[in-house]
């Protein structure tokens, strides 16, 4: 699939300000970034590499109170949507260094609390068997609810409230495949099919030592989502982290397929 990536953001600062920036479509494995340009006016970037080695971040030293970006990209999305069923879980001695710390906790992803439930829930599935009960589970138990969460909102808090968005659904899928003892990571993604239009947050599994997309909001399916970043939780993925307070004026996210 080929899709068409446009976004606008625009914000004003206290002062001159320094801001980390991840929303650029990632040169990764099943996509193929056609064309690419971002603008940022007089701002001085540095680039470094994201997480896992997948798409760059970017330091963006704003010389004006007011930031004005703008980003369009055309990408081909090239990879099949899995059959996870299908997808064994790899032995603990066999995950590589790399992928290892993506079975842990981390910040909003306290899979260590979760334990006995997953064991007792979803004991009797495995490998991708048991990532997709999961993911029906997390579907039909929750409801996406547009602000109902935000920045500070922990797994926690979504399971006992059993609403969210695109990141919680993807913060809770992440810690249940990690207290099975499968490594799961944050996708921060573009995919034309998100209600309302705005960057999506996805998980990733790693069966018969491989990644694979699961998105368990439905609203997305790998064969037509654009990685941009990849983190143990919403802490590593922001799309912008400010150094200075910063507010928002407009921002917009349009994803169409081509």
């Amino acid at each position: 699939m080929r899709i068409q990536i446009d976004v606008t953001m625009n914000y004003r600062f206290l002062q001159p300000n320094t801001v980390f920036l991840a929303l650029e479509a990632a040169h990764t494995d099943g996509q193929t970034v056609l064309e690419d340009r971002l603008s940022l006016g007089p701002a001085q970037l540095t680039r470094i590499t994201g997480d896992a080695g997948v798409g760059e971040r970017i330091w963006a030293r704003v010389p004006d109170t007011e930031m004005h970006l703008t980003y369009r990209a055309l990408v081909d999305v090239t990879r099949p949507d899995p059959a996870l069923e299908s997808l064994n879980a790899m032995p603990l001695h066999a995950i590589p260094g790399a992928v290892a710390p993506y079975l842990r906790p981390s910040r909003y992803c306290q899979s260590d609390k979760f334990l006995m439930f997953v064991d007792k829930r979803f004991g009797d599935f495995s490998g991708g068997q048991k990532v997709l009960a999961m993911r029906d589970w997390i579907t039909d138990e929750l409801s996406y609810v547009s602000g109902s969460s935000g920045v500070d909102t922990d797994v926690l808090e979504t399971f006992a409230g059993r609403q969210g968005v695109c990141r919680d659904y993807a913060h809770l899928l992440c810690t249940l495949v990690r207290a099975a003892q499968i490594p799961a990571r944050f996708v921060a993604a573009y995919s034309p099919h998100i209600d309302p239009p705005d960057f999506h947050a996805v998980a990733e599994v790693w069966l018969d030592d491989a990644w694979h997309l699961v998105d368990a909001t439905g609203m997305a399916s790998a064969d037509d989502m654009a990685i941009i970043a990849v983190g143990r939780d919403a802490y590593d993925t922001a799309f912008m982290e400010s150094q200075s307070p910063a507010e928002l004026l407009t921002q917009t996210v349009q994803v169409t397929q081509v």
